[in-house]
């Protein structure tokens, strides 16, 4: 593996570009952040070959590592890029990440962390939305801005669902100034009362991720979350986005998104390990 640079940094984008829903998060990161630069999210990248590569391994400056490898790794060849690392956790297509993690001795390290370590395999899904079915309801779909507060309170929540960064009230109000900086997330208002609230946690022109999907437990069962993730892609498909795709983290998440026309393309994995690992140099 070999750097990627400026200069090569065009044929690794074309790559991830060609299968983007393998790669969703880098290729989000370098639109917003660049390469090599200084905020978190900036990226570092890895690549089999400077020309055509078909393996990159990517790495954000807080530590989350990245693969995309859509024709299968060799994890050997990947793990001397992190080396001296600090790795916080991994995310993308579950077969690579899995890995990496064993080529670099992180399996199981986020056992055993409590609230802070997270590692699971979610399915995930695909949808041309041109075949979207957006399902008949009332209620209409808002800006994020004028429930700031409420969204705070409701990504607090499904962090305590998820059993990771328990009451973090700080980073869940830092996310949700970040999602109405971007007016990258929706609320579904049904009589000046917020029921559901949607959103894309990466976008690219011609694709989006679905993601901070959240429906409060005495607004469940009732179709909220389905209509307002239907209705923001709709918004999406409008200003020529053609695709859309996530990962789901529930079986009740599997049954929201499948009659949308959501089809199952594989495993994502999301790991964090809840404390950063700086790997032997």
């Amino acid at each position: 593996m070999i750097p990627v640079t400026e200069t090569t940094l065009p044929a690794a984008i074309r790559a991830m570009e060609a299968r983007p829903e393998l790669a969703m998060f880098p290729l989000d990161n370098l639109a917003r952040y660049g390469l090599g630069g200084e905020a978190d999210r900036s990226m570092s990248l890895w690549a089999d070959r400077a020309a055509d590569p078909t393996t990159i391994l990517g790495l954000t400056r807080e530590g989350m590592v990245m693969p995309f490898a859509p024709g299968g790794i060799d994890a050997a060849t990947c793990a001397p890029c992190l080396r001296g690392r600090e790795i916080m956790g991994f995310i993308g297509a579950a077969p690579p990440v899995r890995a990496i993690m064993s080529a670099t001795g992180l399996v199981g390290r986020a056992e055993g962390l409590g609230a802070e370590g997270l590692d699971k395999d979610e399915p995930q899904f695909l949808l041309d939305l041109e075949r979207l079915t957006v399902p008949g309801g009332s209620g209409d779909l808002v800006s994020l801005a004028p429930y700031r507060d409420i969204a705070v309170d409701w990504r607090l929540a499904y962090d305590t669902e998820l059993k990771v960064r328990l009451n973090d009230r700080d980073r869940a109000a830092a996310d949700v100034a970040r999602w109405i900086a971007r007016d990258s997330h929706r609320v579904l208002v049904i009589d000046g009362m917020p029921v559901a609230m949607t959103g894309f946690n990466a976008s690219l022109p011609d694709i989006v991720q679905v993601g901070g999907v959240y429906t409060p437990p005495e607004r469940r069962n009732r179709g909220h979350a389905r209509r307002a993730v239907a209705l923001h892609l709709a918004e999406a498909r409008a200003k020529g986005v053609r695709r859309a795709t996530l990962f789901a983290a529930s079986e009740t998440a599997v049954a929201c998104y499948r009659p949308l026309g959501f089809a199952r393309i594989g495993d994502f994995a999301i790991v964090l390990l809840g404390e950063s690992v700086t790997l032997p140099a």
